[in-house]
């Protein structure tokens, strides 16, 4: 896709398409690398952002009784004391 500068105050940018925005999945904050003669725009995610309230789900939906895992044993626990 060809794209033009335009003068936005004392600097320039480049105007995104919104389609390209929703395909990129562009946040407002992003992260720039920049080479000999390449921009790249990149989306910053927040990996680990709400693993809190999703293992809070999974605990609350879980049918399973998990407690058994807490007497697992096996013959590697030597090798760790």
């Amino acid at each position: 896709m060809k794209t033009n500068l335009v003068k936005i105050g004392n600097s320039k940018g480049v105007r995104l398409p919104k389609a390209v925005i929703e395909q990129a999945q562009l946040t407002d904050e992003l992260q720039l690398e920049v080479g000999a003669g390449v921009v790249i725009l990149r989306a910053i995610r927040s990996v680990r952002r709400n693993w809190g309230e999703d293992a809070a789900r999974c605990r609350a939906a879980s049918e399973d009784d998990l407690s058994d895992w807490d007497t697992v044993t096996g013959d590697f626990d030597g090798a760790w004391s």
